[in-house]
């Protein structure tokens, strides 16, 4: 008998009897629709990060360096890694999925959204990811990597995120310099959401 109600309960809310027809329609819930950023060609197209958007770009790749590394120090009992334990660690950042990363429209600005930047204030927004995002972070930080050199990168974490963030995103050629900060949200206010 149970199997014939709960097939008999599927069906009706399927065809769309049951529950409207016994007590009415249900109440229309409000309607909110927000619009998909407008990308440009540059921002679809190229394979580079769009300028304006590296730095959060930058903040989201040491962000993913840091937990990473940390991670990896804490199996170790919070222990200084190996060079070849690091430049491993570095080599998995840089070639992890970058998936949940994505782009969103703010007030008419474009900004990089996901773990390790700052929540975004906006009651509705879409964001936009996959696509060619994955691939610019992964190159970006492959490119950072390079640059600045495994031990200098791991020397940074080791004394602390705000060093790490500032030898790859606020020194003098960093893509955030010249840039004044965009405060976090209140902390009250992280927590209410």
């Amino acid at each position: 008998m149970r199997p014939a109600l709960a097939a008999w309960l599927v069906l009706s809310l399927l065809g769309g009897t049951g529950a409207q027809d016994m007590c009415g329609e249900p109440p229309a819930a409000p309607s909110h629709s927000a619009p998909a950023p407008q990308l440009s060609p540059e921002e679809r197209l190229s394979p580079h990060m769009p300028q304006s958007l590296l730095c959060d770009a930058c903040h989201a790749i040491a962000f993913q360096i840091e937990e990473q590394l940390r991670k990896a120090e804490g199996k170790v009992g919070k222990k200084a890694l190996k060079e070849s334990d690091y430049i491993e660690v570095l080599e998995r950042s840089c070639s992890q999925d970058w998936q949940s990363y994505g782009v969103l429209e703010l007030d008419g600005e474009k900004r990089l959204s996901g773990p390790g930047l700052p929540k975004q204030q906006q009651p509705l927004s879409v964001m936009v990811s996959g696509g060619p995002w994955p691939s610019r972070l992964s190159k970006l930080c492959h490119g950072y990597v390079g640059e600045r050199g495994e031990a200098q990168i791991y020397g940074a974490h080791r004394r602390g995120p705000a060093a790490l963030r500032q030898l790859l995103c606020h020194g003098d050629k960093g893509p955030c310099a010249g840039r004044k900060e965009r405060p976090d949200p209140p902390k009250a206010l992280q927590n209410e959401l």
